[in-house]
């Protein structure tokens, strides 16, 4: 697991923070995952790459994940190390699929028509990893499949607010073209960063959409399930408390600084995540405060 190991811990992100509430064995399994979506994540964001040529990487990314499915040894070494993680949880192919057709989204589509385009896109690259990690936490009741949808779907939306200024300095518009033409914010203001209250009005309300689907991920847990979730409870928490600080600011995210939490923040949420493990608690951290 060395590669995957390594790509994980370089990455220092929100998810790959989770893992620390795991067993050993699982955390291990989540890395190979991991490292497998960052891959497929980079081919389809190198925009310095042609896109027909990310188009073949990510088809032999396809290819060669099947091949790990199929119960076939892979050509690409952190698909080797995740082999073994695949057949043990019986990861299924049409859940990696979505994932990459999630990324080929990224190579043709610069703007989203409405929220169910958007929705869609949020599914494949989010909800779908969801589904995969619900395979290797292990659950009990089937609700957890919409939790996990639900979940991903709040988290991605959270990551389009904050990283809006960054997308648009890609060429990207990820927030949906009507409610554009609703709040009347044109893609120029947003290509050239301009923060109007136009805009923060336009933010708050695909921020109600994102507390939407966190609201409902809340609701649909099964109790017997929730510990069993507790990374994903954390990464909610995690991106929920993401989701304060961009309201706090207003969702000004057009400044030289990124919006983020700190690392002392962090911190508090792995050890109250620990802590509602470690007593039984049933009691979500997000959708509330």
């Amino acid at each position: 697991m060395e590669h995957s190991r390594a790509l994980t811990k370089k990455s220092a992100s929100n998810l790959a923070l989770a893992f620390i509430l795991l067993p050993r064995e699982k955390r291990d399994a989540m890395s190979a995952l991991y490292a497998f979506c960052r891959a497929v994540d980079d081919v389809a964001d190198e925009d310095s790459v042609p896109t027909e040529k990310r188009r073949i990487d990510l088809e032999a990314w396809r290819a060669d994940i099947r091949r790990a499915c199929d119960n076939k040894k892979p050509e690409f070494i952190l698909n080797q190390e995740f082999a073994p993680v695949i057949r043990q949880y019986k990861l299924p192919f049409a859940l990696f699929d979505e994932l990459l057709k999630g990324c080929e989204m990224d190579l043709e589509n610069l703007r989203y028509a409405d929220y169910d385009e958007l929705e869609l896109y949020c599914y494949r690259v989010a909800s779908a990893v969801g589904l995969l990690s619900l395979e290797i936490f292990g659950y009990k009741n089937p609700a957890c499949h919409d939790y996990a949808i639900y979940l991903g779907k709040a988290l991605q939306l959270t990551n389009i607010l904050r990283d809006v200024k960054n997308d648009a300095a890609r060429g990207r518009i990820y927030l949906p073209q009507a409610e554009l033409k609703k709040f009347h914010v044109s893609e120029k203001e947003i290509l050239d960063g301009n923060y109007s209250q136009k805009y923060f009005s336009l933010a708050q309300s695909v921020a109600a959409r994102a507390k939407h689907f966190y609201l409902l991920a809340q609701k649909t847990l099964p109790p017997e399930d929730r510990q069993s979730m507790v990374a994903a409870e954390l990464m909610g928490s995690v991106y929920w408390r993401l989701l304060r600080k961009l309201e706090a600011e207003k969702f000004n995210v057009f400044g030289e600084a990124r919006i983020k939490l700190s690392k002392p923040q962090k911190l508090a949420l792995i050890f109250k995540s620990w802590l509602r493990h470690a007593t039984g608690s049933t009691a979500a951290n997000y959708g509330k405060g």
